[in-house]
This record gives C-alpha cells, sequence and structure tokens, in this order.
C-alpha cells in the first residue's frame, strides 16, 4: 500500500468534471469519461437493462437472423397490382413510409397520389384528383402493409405493374413497382401528361415485355447478383449501374427468345440501358423478403423495416408485430445541384432504406468509394460508415462482402438495444427531394436514423416480458 500511495496517479473520473480539479491541481493526470444514460433517459435505461443479455431475447434473435440469412428472394415475374397483391382495394393508393392521411402527407406524396388519380382514370383533373384525394373514397396504406416497397414517395395503384419475388425457403412474396428512371417522374410528386403518359408505357409495354422475357428467362435468385454489383463498385442503393448492368445482362437474351416486336424490344432496352437505376427496385424487393422472412419473431429486437413518408420516420421490430415506431424525418443535408439548398429540401423519404436494414446501402458503402461522389464525404467516410454498423448490428451477412475490407462480410441484422446502448444511430444514404411535388430530386446526402424511434421501440419491448423475466 506504501508503494501505491506513493507511485504517481492515473486517475479516471466517471462523473461531474468538477470531481476531478483537486486532483489536476495536485499535478496528476486525469481522464474524463463523459457518460450519460442511454438516450439520456432513466426510464429507457431501465428498460434497456431488462433486455440485455436476456436469454429469450438473445434467442430469439439467433432465430430471427438465421431467418433474414437463409432467405433466397428470386424474382418471378412482372404482374399489375389488382392481381398479385391480397385485399388490395379498387380505391386503395399505397405511399412510402409508415402510415399518414391525406391532409398530413409532404407536398411531393401528394402531387404523386394526385398523379395516380389520373393514371387510374378515377380524375379527369388535377383539381378533381385532389378533390377525391382529400373525400375518404380512397384508402391510403403503406407499400410495407403489402409486403411491397417504393422509392421515394412509393405510389402503387392498383393498375401499376410490380415486380413479383418469392422466397421459397420461407414461402412469402414481396413487390416493388417498377422504376420510371430520371427527370420528371411520379414517384417525386410530378403528375403532367408527361409522366401519366409514361406511366401507360410501363404499364401497357414495359410490363407485358417483361413478363414474356421472365418466361423464357425463368426466375432468376437476386442476392448472388447483388453480390456481385458489391464486388463491382455498387452498394446497391443509391449506386446501382453494376447491378442494372448486370440484370440487362440477363434479361435481353431472354428478351430475344420471347420474340418480342423489334420496335418494342428496342425501345425497352433502351430504356433500361439508360437508367442505371432500374435495379433499385428489385434491390429494395430483395432487402424486404430478407427481412420480412425474419419479421414476426417474438421477442427479438432485430429491426426489420425503416421507412420514411416525408414527414416521419418510422421503424418497425421483428418482435413488435406491426407498430411502427416514429420520429420526425430529418432534412438532409448533403451535396445539392445547382441551384438548390437546403432551403428547398423536402424532408426524408421513401422505403429504400430498407436496404441499409438489410445491410447494403450505406452499411456497404466501403464497397463503392465513388459514391461519395454523389452523397458527400470522403472514400475515408464510406470505410469508417461500414465499420461503425457493425457496433450496433447482430452479425455479418457472408452472402455480401466489401472487398476495400478484405472481403469482410457487411454488418447486418440492426439491434433497438445495440443503438440504444451506444447511441449510433443507423447510417443511411438517400436522394434528396424537392419540398415541392413534381421538381424532382435536387440532391443527394447521408443521414442518420432518429434515435427516438429506437428508445421507443426498446421501451415497448420490455413492456412485452413477463414479470420475473
Amino acid at each position: 500500500m506504501s508503494n501505491l500511495f506513493g507511485a504517481e496517479l492515473s486517475v479516471i473520473n466517471v462523473g461531474l468534471s468538477q470531481f476531478a480539479d483537486p486532483i489536476r491541481a495536485a499535478g496528476n493526470d486525469v481522464v474524463d469519461v463523459t457518460w450519460a444514460p442511454p438516450a439520456h433517459d432513466d426510464a429507457v435505461a431501465r428498460a434497456l437493462a431488462q433486455l440485455v443479455n436476456h436469454p429469450d431475447i438473445e434467442a430469439a434473435n439467433r432465430k430471427a437472423f438465421d431467418r433474414y440469412l437463409s432467405a433466397q428472394p428470386t424474382l418471378t415475374g412482372v404482374g399489375l397490382a389488382r392481381d398479385v397483391l391480397s385485399d388490395l382495394g379498387d380505391r386503395t393508393i399505397l405511399h412510402s413510409g409508415p402510415p399518414i392521411a391525406w391532409e398530413d402527407m409532404c407536398a411531393p406524396v401528394r402531387g404523386a397520389v394526385t398523379g395516380a388519380c389520373l393514371y387510374e382514370g378515377w380524375a379527369g383533373t388535377h383539381a378533381e384528383a385532389e378533390t377525391l384525394a382529400g373525400s375518404g373514397e380512397i384508402t391510403f396504406a403503406p407499400c410495407h402493409h403489402f409486403g411491397a416497397v417504393g422509392p421515394m414517395a412509393g405510389i402503387i395503384s392498383p393498375s401499376m405493374p410490380l415486380w413479383i419475388l418469392h422466397d421459397p425457403i420461407h414461402d412469402n412474396t414481396t413487390f416493388s413497382n417498377l422504376n420510371e428512371g430520371l427527370g420528371k417522374v411520379l414517384r417525386f410528386g410530378a403528375n403532367n401528361q408527361d409522366v401519366i403518359d409514361h406511366l401507360h408505357w410501363i404499364r401497357d409495354v414495359l410490363g407485358p415485355a417483361l413478363t414474356a422475357t421472365l418466361e423464357q428467362l425463368g426466375t432468376l435468385e437476386l442476392k448472388p447478383l447483388m453480390a456481385q454489383a458489391l464486388h463491382m463498385g455498387d452498394e446497391v442503393h443509391n449506386r446501382n449501374a453494376a447491378a442494372s448492368a448486370l440484370l440487362i445482362k440477363r434479361l435481353i437474351p431472354a428478351a430475344l427468345d420471347a420474340r418480342l416486336d423489334p420496335d418494342t424490344l428496342s425501345a425497352v432496352v433502351t430504356f433500361i440501358n439508360s437508367n442505371d437505376h432500374f435495379f433499385l427496385n428489385l434491390s429494395m424487393a430483395a432487402c424486404k423478403s430478407m427481412l420480412d422472412a425474419a419479421h414476426g419473431v417474438a421477442e427479438s429486437s432485430m429491426v426489420t423495416a425503416m421507412a420514411r413518408n416525408g414527414v416521419n420516420f418510422g421503424i418497425r421490430v421483428s418482435g413488435l408485430g406491426d407498430t411502427w415506431y416514429q420520429a420526425p424525418a430529418a432534412v438532409i443535408d448533403g451535396l445539392f445541384f445547382p441551384g438548390y439548398s437546403t432551403d428547398d429540401a423536402n424532408p426524408d423519404l421513401g422505403d429504400s432504406s430498407i436496404t441499409e436494414t438489410s445491410g447494403i446501402g450505406a452499411f456497404a458503402m466501403a464497397a463503392s468509394p465513388a459514391i461519395v461522389q454523389f452523397v458527400g464525404g470522403t472514400s475515408s467516410d464510406a470505410l469508417a460508415n461500414s465499420r461503425r454498423m457493425a457496433h450496433i448490428t447482430l452479425g455479418r451477412n457472408s452472402a455480401f462482402t466489401l472487398p476495400a475490407l478484405d472481403f469482410t462480410p457487411t454488418p447486418a441484422g440492426i439491434d433497438i438495444r445495440k443503438v440504444v446502448d451506444t447511441g449510433i444511430a443507423p447510417v443511411i444514404n438517400t436522394g434528396i427531394a424537392h419540398r415541392d411535388a413534381g421538381v424532382g430530386q435536387v440532391g443527394a446526402g447521408i443521414t442518420n436514423a432518429p434515435l427516438a424511434c429506437f428508445s421507443a421501440a426498446v421501451t415497448a419491448l420490455a413492456e412485452t416480458l413477463q414479470p420475473g423475466d
């Protein structure tokens, strides 16, 4: 003990920094540890304490994560929403993100809903469409509630063609609309006659051509294609150049075998080839398929959806059913196209964060250093994002590997407990929509999911535990 008291002190101070002042005054080194209860909330901290190292939750997470890993999303066809979505009403419009009423929707989603009414022939003018949308005659629901996803506004109406994906391992089916391309498009709220005519072309020409092509091609497993795209510089969310090229490489021979009309074949191939984001909607549906396999495991703390409707950001958790845990969506401060700034930006929007939920997108940015030229940051930031997300996930997905990190598998299986405990929020890279309907994309950036969603979910999951657990 005498040696101890005679030695030079090195002190770690946990608590108020003032506690260390006398020690510093005596000439000794002190390291302050900054600490606060998780989420800066004692009640959340107590709820989290009930969940950490809980044997039932650990077992549930192993089950949910194994189901996610074993899923095999497979492209099987294209069909109209009314024919392939169970219980879709004649006048139902699906949107991105958690539930929201017409009167609360942001302008881009309202514009897209108006366009869908015109596309379906439910209204003859924009004014009639807006009146109809607010009349109560149209049912609005999240795409996620029908096993579907859609980028930005996410609009799916009954006569829109959808990709159909089936997971034969868990016998679930997921869907996504077809990507419209760039420019003035419905997903950003554009709804003029050119937009409506293009949607009709997608329904009357592109959809049937893809149906005939896939009848020749047969089924197409998407995880291997996505894995290859990650090795070619995509992160399969905001960069899909490689994935789209790999897809069209598979489609063209089958389209030739389908003996499509030459003009149709030329138009379809030209459209797909000119759209580097064409694969995005398939990537989203594939990620939805993998996460739906993990959904509904009692007591699991694994996140199975993150989505935004332009007003609110919501998450769903495997062990908490179909309840959404929400917080206000953030305005992204990213890289803006010339002439635009955050003043023009709509809050975060779209179902495409399902990619990050599944461990790709921003979680796989290490595979796509070039993406920083689009969303901002540096190549080092891209590597750091992929490394940091490993602190809040249940494991890694060996189907998706990152060449720049020595082919380390991507971190996957967001755990609400780890998010709240560490304060590390899931990273998302995203396009930025103009706050006014129809202007379109005005930039792209990197954001984080709101921590409040995860705190609320932790509290809710703790409440499901039996007394004494």
